[in-house]
């Protein structure tokens, strides 16, 4: 669960590392990424007009391009990130004539039955894919993720058939490129989910058209002829904050869905940042089963609390009998956004302080090269 002002090309490398090196200290355990930037980040929904003299200053938005190229990214380290949103949706109003079928029925039965065709199978061979391919149309036909996202299907189904086809070829590729190495152009890339899509009856719709990617750098004060430029750069690390303060339920659903589509009898949840405050209010203002541990690194949970800001609680209110017993905080005293939290929950939360090596602002982004917090992470974990 990734902090704030994270967008798709750091959390791509960012969960990356997490991800090996949690598999480091316990192979046998499901690594999930609950990623929430695109989707529930802070936007310049009007270009900026908010701003004085933003376009003028240097202010713009990113291409197209390199949004969908970040989205990839994303896709290959959780290639059921689309189906999740989409199982988030609302409910569609369709009218279903008696004795017909439901779309959400006439998406599962698409994916369950599919059988590539002759064009298909030529274009996998000859990126010799076809094993792999096989593979992910197993695992998306088990992917809870899938029934989610069948729940709100409408009438046609097209972008969840292609969020599907997106999902089938982000699973290939990333299969294949881990044991193999093979990776294709990007043209080759969607010439293969484009058949997919096909193939399924989707279109070519991509939800990278409907996002909008932020810098996630430091704001810095400068002069206002450069406040546009600059604002590009920051406003996702301030304004993330302010958008979770006010719109947070769409965070934490997704954490929880995230949560209920993840294998096994135990789940720990990590978080980051913002992700942590997120993982704090998700698991007291209600149970969520199999969660029985908390990691929390440079997060401010605590100082939330402690001022009054925190969503599940107002003090003197105290963490819910349900929520985990079992709770690690991670900080770094030269990490101006971490805070400890032993002294404000005191009995429900464990601090471990550790050293970066690094001044603010980037001690806040530096513990995943840390092998300090690894160390701790091991001996929590066990």
């Amino acid at each position: 669960m990734h902090g704030t002002g994270v967008r798709a090309d750091k959390y791509t490398t960012t969960f990356g590392t997490v991800r090996e090196a949690l598999w480091e200290l316990a192979p046998e355990r499901e690594v999930r990424g609950c990623f929430w930037g695109a989707r529930e980040g802070a936007r310049l929904l009007f270009n900026g007009a908010s701003i004085p003299g933003y376009a003028d200053s240097g202010g713009g938005v990113d291409e197209k391009a390199d949004e969908d190229i970040a989205l990839w990214g994303v896709l290959y380290t959780d290639p059921w990130y689309e189906l999740r949103l989409l199982g988030l949706g609302a409910l569609p109003v369709v009218r279903t004539v008696p004795g017909g079928v439901s779309p959400a029925e006439e998406f599962r039965t698409a994916v369950q039955s599919f059988t590539p065709s002759g064009e298909l199978l030529t274009l996998l061979a000859r990126h010799d894919l076809g094993g792999f391919f096989s593979n992910a149309l197993v695992a998306l036909r088990r992917a809870r993720e899938l029934e989610e996202a069948a729940r709100t299907a409408d009438t046609g189904g097209h972008e969840h058939r292609h969020a599907a086809a997106r999902a089938l070829t982000a699973h290939t590729l990333a299969a294949a490129a881990e044991l193999r190495d093979i990776a294709l152009t990007g043209l080759a890339r969607d010439a293969l989910a484009a058949q997919i899509s096909a193939e399924l009856g989707g279109q070519a719709r991509s939800l990278a058209e409907r996002l909008k990617r932020a810098g996630a750098h430091g704001l810095t004060w400068q002069v206002h002829r450069r406040r546009g430029s600059y604002t590009d750069q920051g406003f996702a690390f301030v304004a993330d904050i302010l958008r979770y303060q006010a719109r947070g339920d769409g965070v934490r659903s997704l954490l929880r869905r995230t949560i209920e589509d993840t294998p096994g009898d135990r789940v720990t949840v990590i978080g980051h940042s913002l992700g942590g405050i997120a993982a704090v209010d998700l698991l007291a203002l209600a149970p969520v089963p199999r969660v029985d541990q908390l990691i929390t690194i440079g997060s401010q949970a605590a100082f939330f609390y402690e001022t009054g800001a925190l969503v599940c609680r107002e003090h003197p209110a105290e963490l819910p009998p349900y929520f985990p017993e079992r709770w690690l905080n991670i900080y770094d005293p030269r990490d101006f956004l971490s805070y400890r939290a032993a002294d404000v929950f005191r009995g429900r939360v464990r601090d471990v302080r550790v050293d970066n090596g690094q001044p603010f602002p980037q001690a806040h982004s530096a513990y995943w090269d840390n092998d300090s917090v690894w160390d701790v992470v091991r001996t929590w974990l066990g």
